[in-house]
């Protein structure tokens, strides 16, 4: 897996989408293996899993073989990393495929509501930019912008490289491939500009997009944590207790006991400075007014009284359990360690991980929900009939 520090949030408005692009064209052929066909049909007559995806700060591609085909996963990553050739004709007909990646998120509720919270939370930001870019800037993008942002932040000093399995000679293979293999530059990654943070209003920030549509999308953002903050542990087990399972007390408030909804869940997103806890669901459109009053109920009862002791420990259990499951796989090894060395000042071990976790008492999680579930920083998106954002705050006062 090779992870290179650059995102939607280091691009500039001209070229917004074009960390996300690159990953596209990375695909196309390499001076070795010219097309697309020549480098999937390489990987699948392996038995490879092959992918690549881009965020806000990060962009990774990861090869997932057999140890006996772990030269040959090194050599195909570090050509397509290095050798690229980005052809012009790739260039025009990959605007057209992710115009259409676009119109599938924009058309898809249930992937695009995140996206309509975070431009609502993060205005002003580049935090605020969808990953993909925008249709009208796609179209205008030209090729030679493109290539000096790729040589400008894919270089070593940016990037990490790490193999999760069971490998030998790991660093001897690692050095042939992708040793003074970089294109020369003297141009340094510039860096973003850091958020600044979230600003108390008397309302929520809000952003609608109509649809007619039987069923509500809704998501509520509240002002999370950073990567690195000392109290993410404790944001963690809210998230657990408070939306994260199906034994969640908004999962058994609002769909067990109401069946106000098929789907309502939390989960906390987190960057370099700043980060957002956010609840999710979609709603029937008849009764969104009292899902939104049991949310708001339920929001105070937790902030008041916090979580019991048996919800913590319960909480503290289901993450050693998923932490345990999730790095039994290879690929979510790497990227436990990967991301870590790429983005975070100091690697922790999963056993140190887990220590964080196990510390957390009820006081602690009662004061970070306290902290985070701030109605006067917070954020609304709504996909559904609503024409105006007051039809939808109305229910948030």
């Amino acid at each position: 897996m090779a992870l290179a520090k650059v995102g939607s949030r280091f691009e500039r408005h001209k070229i917004s989408g074009a960390s996300h692009f690159i990953e596209h064209l990375m695909f196309k052929g390499t001076e070795r293996r010219p097309t697309t066909l020549d480098l999937s049909r390489e990987l699948d007559s392996i038995g490879a899993e092959f992918n690549a995806a881009t965020s806000k700060d990060w962009t990774g591609y990861y090869i997932k073989a057999s140890n006996a085909h772990i030269e040959k996963a090194l050599d195909v990553i570090s050509d397509m990393l290095w050798h690229s050739k980005f052809e012009e004709k790739e260039f025009i007909r990959e605007k057209g495929v992710i115009i259409e990646e676009i119109n599938m998120y924009e058309d898809n509720p249930l992937l695009y509501i995140e996206d309509l919270l975070e431009q609502a939370m993060y205005e002003g930001s580049t935090l605020g930019w969808e990953v993909a870019g925008t249709k009208a800037i796609i179209k205008k993008m030209k090729r030679p912008d493109l290539l000096r942002y790729r040589v400008r932040f894919y270089q070593p000093r940016n990037m990490v490289l790490v193999v999760a399995g069971n490998f030998s000679k790991v660093k001897t293979l690692a050095d042939k491939y992708f040793a003074d293999l970089a294109p020369k530059t003297k141009a340094k990654p510039y860096a973003y500009k850091k958020f600044p943070g979230f600003k108390s209003s008397r309302t929520p920030k809000c952003k609608i997009k109509y649809k007619k549509t039987e069923q509500v999308h809704l998501a509520v953002g509240f002002p999370g944590l950073r990567y690195e903050s000392r109290d993410m542990p404790a944001l963690q087990l809210m998230h657990v207790i408070f939306g994260g399972t199906m034994s969640s007390r908004l999962f058994i408030a609002i769909r067990e006991r109401q069946g106000l909804a098929y789907y309502v869940r939390s989960s906390v997103d987190s960057y370099e400075d700043s980060g957002l806890f956010t609840i999710r669901s979609g709603l029937d459109i008849k009764r969104f007014d009292k899902a939104a009053d049991i949310l708001k109920k339920e929001i105070k009862r937790f902030k008041k009284h916090g979580p019991t002791s048996e919800e913590i420990k319960r909480a503290q259990e289901y993450i050693k359990g998923k932490l345990a499951l999730s790095l039994e796989d290879s690929f979510n090894l790497a990227e436990f360690y990967g991301k870590q060395a790429l983005l975070f000042k100091r690697i922790k071990t999963p056993k140190q991980r887990l220590a964080d976790i196990m510390k957390v008492d009820q006081k602690k999680v009662r004061q970070i929900a306290g902290r985070v579930l701030d109605w006067d920083r917070a954020g609304v998106a709504v996909i559904g009939p609503f024409k105006t954002k007051a039809s939808v705050l109305k229910y948030f006062k």
